[in-house]
């Protein structure tokens, strides 16, 4: 298992590239496939560092990054030595600061037409070169994210080729990925949400479940839906939904049902940290909310995103042999960490 730091808005592990290897802090990202270094810390030429013929780019919701391809060995831990990892080594990125890249575990799909010239190349990840090579025995990646409220919690782990019983309570469901485009070419599943005991936000629809994202996102349609049932009104300063300290305590669980199973998402988990508020702008004594808009209305095949403050209260296990993703609760599911 890999230790991962939950720095409040994103997880990042510490990834060891080149021998002797140079450290890179990158985010944990199951919403993307390409594993780059560079943002920050410059990346340093070894003994096992090979330059491709290739240059690589990848956008993102929030950022961008290119430059040229390399193969070199990568350490997840000790155990989980890759050799020979085709990874981007950025001169050029935006919305990367404080980090060094990305640590890409989505679908291999995704990496399609990030290299170039040879833009029909797809990229192994890091969890497909451990199967490959034989160093894990499933191709699956399994995750536990946790709450915090200090600014920097090493609180996570990343299991590579199984799952942690110790990190999560009861069965894990597994749902195949979704058959509707374009959340399919993701970690995409459907689901269905509802607030309390009858209110619908969002029916069955597809999105994806995604690491990389901090908040729990929904269709436009389905957001307004839900601040209508919650009460809360938008708040200027960090852009969040806010309601008022009276408000929170009548505010209702929301529950996702995945998989024929129905796992709830408390009040507090809904709630961002408080004591991180003055982190992201706000005010000590408000309640801000962590479920925000995609900006598109429901229909368009991604109709939610089930980002790091979904993934803080549920283990999740993305199962690339197949094709599926499974979700169990854990001892934080009703945390009243936020």
């Amino acid at each position: 298992s890999v230790p991962v730091t939950n720095v409040a808005t994103t997880y990042i592990a510490s990834v060891g590239v080149g021998s002797p290897a140079s450290q890179f802090n990158l985010i944990v990202d199951t919403g993307s496939s390409n594993t780059w270094v560079g943002a920050g810390t410059a990346y340093v030429k070894t003994s096992t560092s090979v330059q491709t013929n290739n240059n690589v780019s990848v956008t993102y919701g929030s950022g961008s990054f290119i430059d040229f391809a390399v193969t070199d060995r990568v350490t997840l831990s000790s155990a989980l030595v890759i050799n020979n990892q085709s990874i981007g080594v950025a001169s050029r990125s935006t919305g990367f600061t404080g980090v060094d890249g990305i640590l890409g575990i989505g679908p291999v799909d995704l990496t399609e037409d990030t290299l170039s010239p040879a833009t029909n190349t797809l990229i192994p990840t890091v969890t497909d070169n451990l199967f490959a090579h034989g160093t894990i025995t499933s191709n699956l990646v399994a995750v536990s994210f946790s709450p915090t409220n200090s600014l920097e919690n090493t609180n996570g782990e990343l299991t590579f080729g199984g799952t942690d019983s110790s990190k999560f309570t009861g069965a894990i469901t597994f749902t195949p990925i979704t058959s509707t485009s374009p959340a399919n070419e993701f970690w995409g599943i459907n689901q269905s949400v509802r607030y309390g005991t009858s209110t619908n936000i969002l029916s069955t629809t597809a999105g994806i479940v995604d690491t990389g994202t901090t908040l729990i996102l929904l269709a436009s349609d389905a957001f307004s839906r839900y601040q209508r049932a919650s009460g809360a009104v938008p708040d200027n300063a960090t852009g969040l939904l806010r309601l008022t300290t009276a408000q929170f305590t009548k505010l209702q669980s929301l529950f996702f049902t995945i998989g024929g199973t129905t796992f709830e998402l408390t009040a507090n988990a809904q709630a961002w940290p408080r004591n991180l508020n003055t982190d992201i702008g706000g005010t000590a004594n408000n309640v801000y909310l962590i479920v925000g808009s995609i900006g598109t209305p429901s229909g368009g095949g991604l109709d939610f995103i089930n980002g790091q403050t979904f993934l803080e209260r549920f283990y999740s296990v993305f199962d690339t042999a197949n094709k599926r993703v499974g979700l169990a609760t854990t001892p934080f599911t009703t945390a009243t960490t936020n």
